[in-house]
């Protein structure tokens, strides 16, 4: 089997950038100037809740990057992350975002 010496080498760019990443980077790159009205536009109407859609994909994306891809993973590091930063602190029960996610289907 040959392997592709490209691909390895890309292979370890995404797996550091996975490790370097969090919900809160997707967030800010989501929300970045570049991408903020396209994401917005394609939104479906939405109530404001604990995980509005665009934190909702940013935690999903993270969630599918993370080694631990469990749902109290991410949940956890978010509430960690809300206290950092200095927002309210939120519950670590997952029910809220297991519903948000599946409304993102």
């Amino acid at each position: 089997m040959h392997i592709n010496r490209s691909a390895l080498s890309k292979q370890h760019r995404v797996q550091h950038y996975a490790a370097a990443n969090d919900a809160f980077d997707f967030f800010n790159m989501l929300t970045s100037p570049d991408l903020l009205d396209t994401l917005e536009t394609s939104l479906p109407e939405y109530r404001e809740r604990l995980f509005p859609p665009t934190e909702t994909l940013s935690m999903f994306l993270a969630q599918a990057l993370k080694p631990d891809r469990s749902c109290q993973g991410i949940v956890d590091d978010a509430a960690v992350k809300r206290l950092i930063h200095g927002l309210p602190h939120c519950s670590t029960n997952t029910g809220a975002y297991c519903k948000a996610r599946n409304g993102c289907r």
